[in-house]
């Protein structure tokens, strides 16, 4: 069909930008579709990039969905690879572009930006040298592969413990180098809650990497990077990745809304501040669907869906983009973690009278061989009850409560809602009441009175503090393998003959993962207790507790 209907032009040829641009043809066969891409892939899975050189994907062509003849061949689409927008003439609705023959202009009736963001380099002195990479395309991916070929190094250091830094790590363990992982915040994968960052990190560790946390990287020499207290790690090949800033250097020039966040700031239907230009992806402010905030999401799965929605609206559509949960899930060596919404430690920090339950369950039936357990962390607004997000950790199913989650969060449900969901259940599968009702129930008992919960890092700090007791119920056994220190030990099947033996005063109830304590909670409360409160999680929440040290 001859291609003389409206002019679409997209700047950015991955994820947002390539489904944007396949998008507007499945909607319209006569308009003129150009991708400009600056770099020389275009539709490449860098999500998959670590996994390459981990060498879990064998083949680099599988990481290279499209290429400029494939989108020509199947979509009609112009790509024009290894070209940069240099800026944006709005009244006169062209681009000027610059490709290796010079510069030229590209007229266009709608625009869609899909430029995404660009790795954050630290000042590292040294990071210039020839060891030291990042992983961001396929172009940084070659050169990974190509210097571990090369030059067989032995050791690695990652600067950095989010998403991409912690997969770059794994990949450098797969490939027998002896792995450190540094990170400047407190603990590693910033966006979760501390617990979470310890159960990764001690992953990680179990496979025989170095975590160090609450340091930098200052220096990189040959064979080792100093650390900003003047330790020195030995590093024969060294990747930053400490975190990604939105490429939005042209929509700024151009003169479009930029928000508190950094990104360029769209409507609800990816319009930005020009009715003729849209944006999606990693570049562009979004509202978060729980907290209705204005923030930025830079994952794979919210840029393709706004790239599907920007392009609907530019040739006419109608589509409205709802927000992003931040819904992820990330593979820690043996384990995974997975969450959705706000943590906790976000959830506090805008306000929300936060209530948190933390179960620790099988994801399947006990009695079913290979049951694994799932930690399962749910945060809630006391005051609505409503559900604010989850975290979860473990060797099996912990994608599969995070997208219950998820999905809930999507309809506003309540801890009441997921209480009474009917999920499935068989023995191979699941269990009658899955972690995530029983959360629920948690979190139920906790509001109601029924059994009041204390975090676990709260309920340290009462301790050490003076102002509570713990009651440890756990038995002779399980006391003598992760010994903590209480101020008396009763087993719970002990406890209703030994009831004078309950200490006076606040009273925080101890069990392995909450259940026998809230037992035990109930049968002091019959019996006349209201200074109780049940450790949520249990023991297995309060080892992971910063700060926490094993009693004798």
């Amino acid at each position: 069909m001859e291609q003389n209907g409206k002019r679409i032009l997209v700047i950015g040829g991955v994820a947002a930008g390539a489904t944007a641009a396949a998008r507007a043809r499945r909607l319209d066969a006569s308009a003129q579709i150009t991708i400009v891409e600056a770099g020389r892939y275009v539709s490449f899975a860098n999500c998959g990039l670590p996994y390459f050189v981990s060498r879990d994907i064998e083949k680099r062509s599988a990481l290279i969905l499209q290429t400029p003849e494939g989108f020509k061949a199947r979509y009609n689409v112009d790509v024009l690879l290894d070209t940069r927008a240099v800026s944006v003439d709005r009244a006169g609705m062209t681009v000027r572009v610059k490709d290796a023959s010079g510069e030229r202009d590209l007229p266009y009736d709608e625009l869609i930006l899909a430029q995404g963001g660009t790795p954050f380099m630290p000042p590292i002195q040294g990071s210039d040298s020839p060891h030291v990479f990042r992983l961001w395309t396929i172009p940084d991916m070659d050169a990974v592969h190509k210097y571990i070929n090369e030059n067989q190094p032995k050791s690695a250091v990652v600067v950095g413990g989010g998403f991409i830094g912690l997969e770059a790590a794994e990949a450098f363990m797969a490939r027998g180098l002896a792995t450190t992982i540094v990170e400047l915040t407190p603990h590693v994968m910033p966006p979760a809650d501390a617990e979470f960052g310890r159960q990764i990190a001690m992953s990680f560790e179990r496979a025989g990497a170095r975590v160090v946390t609450g340091r930098s990287v200052k220096d990189v020499k040959a064979g080792v990077a100093v650390l900003d207290d003047g330790t020195e790690v030995p590093a024969d090949i060294v990747l930053v990745s400490a975190g990604v800033k939105p490429n939005v250097d042209l929509a700024k020039a151009a003169g479009l809304e930029l928000g508190a966040a950094g990104g360029v700031v769209v409507d609800e239907r990816m319009r930005t501040s020009d009715p003729h230009i849209w944006a999606a992806g990693d570049m562009v402010e979004i509202k978060n669907r729980v907290s209705g905030k204005s923030t930025r999401v830079p994952l794979a799965g919210p840029a393709n869906r706004q790239g599907r929605i920007a392009a609907t609206n530019a040739l006419g559509g109608n589509l409205s983009y709802a927000g992003a949960e931040g819904t992820s899930v990330f593979k820690a060596v043996e384990e995974t973690f997975a969450m959705t919404g706000l943590s906790e430690k976000a959830a506090r920090s805008l306000g929300y009278k936060v209530g948190t339950a933390t179960v620790h369950r099988y994801h399947h039936v006990s009695y079913y061989p290979g049951a694994e357990e799932v930690s399962l962390k749910l945060v809630y607004d006391k005051a609505t009850r409503t559900v604010l997000g989850a975290q979860a950790y473990g060797k099996a199913g912990v994608d599969k409560r995070i997208d219950v989650i998820a999905t809930a969060l999507a309809s506003s449900m309540t801890i009441d809602d997921l209480a009474e969901l009917d999920l499935a259940y068989a023995p191979p599968y699941g269990a009658a009441n899955d972690p995530v009702n029983m959360a629920a129930f948690a979190a139920q008992n906790d509001l109601s009175g029924y059994s009041p919960l204390v975090e676990a890092s709260e309920a340290w700090k009462l301790f050490k503090d003076g102002k509570a007791g713990i009651l440890d119920l756990r038995t002779n056994g399980d006391r003598r393998k992760k010994p903590v220190d209480c101020t008396a030990h009763i087993p719970l099947d002990e406890l209703d003959w030994r009831m004078d033996e309950v200490p006076a005063g606040p009273l925080l109830l101890l069990s392995h993962a909450g259940y026998e304590s809230h037992i035990a909670l109930r049968k002091l409360s019959q019996a006349g207790r209201t200074d109780l409160r049940n450790i949520s999680g249990g023991a297995l929440s309060l080892e992971l507790v910063p700060g926490f040290t094993p009693g004798a």
